[in-house]
Parts: structure tokens; C-alpha cells; sequence
């Protein structure tokens, strides 16, 4: 089984941002911060902390600039475009409201009232996220606002076998020796992933434990910048992989027994597994970004774990039926 490392990425103490940026923050929340909690968990960098107001009420708060990592205020952009638009029955954090000086961007969400699941995970806990993640395709079907389709929102970045093919990079890429003989032929198998993966529910497209809460009340699923219009097994797909990488069982067994993975093509399952083997090893290749010590590493643990449970699909021939090279 793979170990994956900690999702972390490098944390701001509350305390540790600008005084304009705190008094931004604490405009838009209508109070001061009194206490803050920094949160570990999550790769993205600067704050992450539950605060304490004068007035009592409680917030989370995340915020970061280019100068820590230069492609992470984009997504806090993003995310607070789409939490804004997320329908009040979804099981989501609400958006309190944002700042953005043109550097910092700071969102502040309402405190929930949980904690992410144990990794190694746990099966009680494992079955809880799987019912919420079904419960999530239920509510976000159809996608309650216009996102992208998922191949359009993710084609650029979803072709690590080509990118590894046409730059020469696949027997540097740290590759097991079947995937680097077959990398053409992976790149073939996965190209046509994104009218296999496109439908109208609304996907998360970052599932991870660090991006889940488990509450009194069910799951809660937190960070939504990446959320594309996509199938509704979407999301449970790219979850798995990563639910493998830190203690999890067969992704192959979990698919196949949940109602969403019952209901898919299972040539499209395959195909989008595929891309996303590639993307996660070819990116887990590359040096790692500001602020994210941890990332590839993590990539790579995920990558392995893709690419092992395509492997168990590519010789079930009810999954794809078509010749596949010199599977061991």
C-alpha cells in the first residue's frame, strides 16, 4: 500500500498578517479577532485559522498573497466566487464575505463544527465521507451555477502522459518500468477522458480528507475552487486514489460497491483514471512550488495509487475491452 505524506503547505500565524489585511478581515466580519487557532492540514499556504470575535462569534479564516505563492490567490478568487453561488442545501461552509487588496486575498467562512477524518483512515469514518460524497452529487445535480465543463476546465493540466511523451521525460520521471515502456499507449487511452468524464453535476474536483469535515450533523465538504461541471461519479473517482495513498482500502472494491460507480460507463471510469495516473506522476516530477513543501510527494503518492487501480481495471476486460501491451 502507498504512504502518503501530510498534506501541508507552509502556515501564517494569524497574528503574522499585515495590519490592513487584519483590519480588512475583521471589516468585513463586523468585529475584532480576539483568538485565533492556526489549522493544520491543507497544501494551501498563508492563513488558515478558526477565530473568536469580540462579540462571540466565531469564523474561519484563510488568506495568502503572491508573495507567498503566486497561484494561490487565484484560487481564493475562485473559491469565493464559487461558495458565493453554492445553494443553501449544500453541504458546504457559508462564505461570510471576502477582502482583496490586489495582494492579499482573505476569505472568511463560518466556523463548522467538526474535524477531518483519521488518516490511516478508518472504516466507519471512510463510510460516512462515501454516503456524504453521494449525497453531494444529489444536491449538486444539476450544477446550481454555470462552471466549466471538466474538460475544458482541466484538458491543459490533465495530460501528463503526453507532456512526458513529447518533453522525454518518462524514464526520468521516477515511473515504474511497465508505464515508462507504455507511455504513448497511456497517452492514447487517456486523451479522449473528457467527453467520457462531462455531465451536469457539479463537482468538487479536490476531494481529500484535509478538504472534509465530519460533524454531529453528517459531512461537510470545504474548498471550492476547482468545482467544474462534470459525471456524477466524478468526484468520487479522484477522491479514491488519494483515500488509498493514506491507509484506505481497494479503490477498485469501493467504486464498484457505491451507488455513483455502479451507475458509471466503465470505460469512461477507466479513460478518466488514466489522465489522472498522468497527471498526478507527471507533475509529482517537477520541482515543488513556493510554499509547498510536501505537494509532490503527496502527488506521487497518489500517482502510484491511480495508476496501480487502473492496472486491476485494465485486466478486468468488462472495464476495457480493447488489447492492452505487456500487462504483468
Amino acid at each position: 500500500m502507498t504512504s502518503a505524506p501530510s498534506a501541508a503547505g507552509v502556515r501564517t500565524p494569524w497574528s503574522a498578517l499585515p495590519a490592513p489585511v487584519r483590519d480588512g478581515v475583521e471589516e468585513v466580519l463586523g468585529a475584532a479577532v480576539v483568538g485565533a487557532v492556526t489549522q493544520v492540514g491543507g497544501f494551501s499556504p498563508g492563513v488558515a485559522a478558526r477565530v473568536v470575535l469580540a462579540d462571540g462569534r466565531r469564523a474561519f479564516v484563510k488568506a495568502v498573497s503572491a508573495e507567498v505563492n503566486p497561484v494561490s490567490p487565484a484560487f481564493h478568487r475562485r473559491e469565493a466566487r464559487n461558495a458565493a453561488e453554492l445553494p443553501a442545501g449544500a453541504p458546504a461552509p457559508r462564505l461570510l464575505g471576502a477582502y482583496d487588496d490586489g495582494t492579499w486575498v482573505a476569505l472568511a467562512f463560518e466556523d463548522v463544527a467538526g474535524r477531518q477524518p483519521h488518516v490511516p483512515w478508518r472504516e466507519r469514518e471512510l463510510a460516512r465521507v462515501l454516503d456524504g460524497v453521494g449525497e453531494l452529487a444529489r444536491v449538486l445535480t444539476p450544477a446550481p451555477f454555470p462552471a466549466r465543463a471538466v474538460g475544458e476546465e482541466l484538458g491543459e493540466r490533465f495530460n501528463g502522459w503526453r507532456v512526458l511523451l513529447d518533453e522525454g521525460r518518462e524514464a526520468d520521471a521516477g515511473l515504474e518500468p511497465w508505464a515508462v515502456r507504455n507511455v504513448e499507449w497511456l497517452s492514447e487511452l487517456a486523451a479522449p477522458w473528457g467527453g467520457f468524464a462531462s455531465g451536469d453535476t457539479l463537482a468538487h474536483a479536490d476531494l481529500r480528507a484535509d478538504n472534509i469535515l465530519l460533524t454531529e450533523r453528517g459531512v461537510v465538504f470545504v474548498d471550492w475552487p476547482h468545482a467544474v461541471c462534470a459525471a456524477p461519479w466524478f468526484d468520487l473517482l479522484l477522491m479514491l486514489p488519494c483515500v488509498r495513498a493514506q491507509g484506505g482500502p481497494d479503490p477498485e472494491e469501493v467504486f464498484a460497491g457505491h451507488p455513483l460507480g455502479r451507475a458509471a460507463d466503465p470505460e469512461g471510469v477507466t479513460r478518466t483514471l488514466a489522465v489522472l495516473a498522468g497527471f498526478f506522476l507527471e507533475h509529482a516530477a517537477r520541482p515543488a512550488p513556493p510554499g509547498l513543501p510536501t505537494l509532490r510527494p503527496f502527488q506521487r503518492a497518489q500517482g502510484a495509487a491511480a495508476l496501480a487501480w487502473l492496472k486491476v481495471r485494465l485486466r478486468n476486460r468488462a472495464a476495457y475491452s480493447r488489447p492492452v501491451p505487456d500487462l504483468p
